[in-house]
Order: structure tokens, then C-alpha cells, then sequence
């Protein structure tokens, strides 16, 4: 089993989210304590680490579905993984939204900007990890041998019909 080409690129996104996550609970909670007092610090606290929590399920989810690279049900298995993952993230999301909803100490638009800005931040790190990393156009192919093309064998993955 070997890795596939954007497992590299998934981890570096994880580390990358990380220590934005690490700086925008910093700064999201000196803004909103300074905008709202101890509510707004707590909003916007929750707010970093909801939206890092979620962002970061995807990429582990793609991760641990990578590792069934190789097995023939690799992508039933990747789908199920990233869909399913998403749906469960999606579910709990609302539910978590639903709970805050009501709760005294949630300052609702220092919770909205952290959020955003969570957000955004986690999609320029995505952007900035996907320009600096270099992966070929085509990656994770493996290309027949002389020997196999004479014999016309399909190869794992080769869709076209045999020679003969």
C-alpha cells in the first residue's frame, strides 16, 4: 500500500489550520473581550474552535479514507467516508448552532465575525498549502510495462478493453 500524493498536502493543511486556529483564538478573544467583555471573549472562543473542529473533520476524514488506498473498494469506501462525514458534520452543526442559539453568555455578532473569519482563514490556508505544494498534474498512476502491453493485460484502474 502506498501513500497517495495528497496525503502530504492534507497533513500540511491540518499543521497550517492548526496554527491559524491557535492565532485567531488569540486575537478573536482579545477582540471580542474588548467588544463585548468576558461574553464577547467566550463567543468568539467557541466560535474558533466550532469552526476548526469542522473544518479539520474533512481532512482527517479524507485522510483515514486514503489509507484504504489500494484495497479494490478504495472508492466506496473514500465516498462513503467524505459523505458520510459530511453529513454527520452537518447534522451536529446544526444541532450545536441550535444549542448556542439560546445561551445567555453568547454574543451573537462576535460569534458571526470569529466564525467568519475562521472560515476564510481555514480557506486561504487551503489555497496557500494547494499553490506551494507540487504534485503533478497526474499523480498516483502507474504506467504498463513493455511486457504487459505485448500481452495486452489491463492493468488495476485500466478501464480499456484487452487486445486481441
Amino acid at each position: 500500500m502506498s501513500d497517495l500524493s495528497s496525503t502530504p498536502l492534507l497533513r500540511t493543511a491540518l499543521v497550517w489550520s492548526g496554527i491559524v486556529t491557535a492565532v485567531l483564538a488569540i486575537v478573536g478573544g482579545v477582540v471580542g473581550l474588548i467588544a463585548a467583555g468576558t461574553s464577547g471573549l467566550w463567543s468568539a472562543l467557541v466560535a474558533v474552535l466550532m469552526a476548526a473542529v469542522f473544518l479539520a473533520f474533512t481532512i482527517v476524514s479524507i485522510l483515514v479514507a486514503n489509507r484504504f488506498y489500494g484495497d479494490p473498494l478504495f472508492v466506496p469506501i473514500f465516498f462513503g467516508a467524505v459523505m458520510g462525514g459530511w453529513i454527520l458534520k452537518f447534522v451536529v452543526f446544526l444541532i450545536v448552532l441550535f444549542v448556542l442559539r439560546d445561551q445567555p453568555w453568547l454574543t451573537p455578532m462576535v460569534f458571526l465575525g470569529a466564525l467568519v473569519a475562521s472560515i476564510v482563514a481555514s480557506l486561504v490556508v487551503d489555497v496557500v498549502v494547494m499553490i506551494r505544494m507540487r504534485i503533478p498534474t497526474v499523480s498516483d498512476a502507474r504506467l504498463p510495462t513493455a511486457a504487459q502491453i505485448e500481452e495486452g493485460e489491463r492493468g488495476a484502474g485500466d478501464s480499456s478493453a484487452p487486445r486481441g
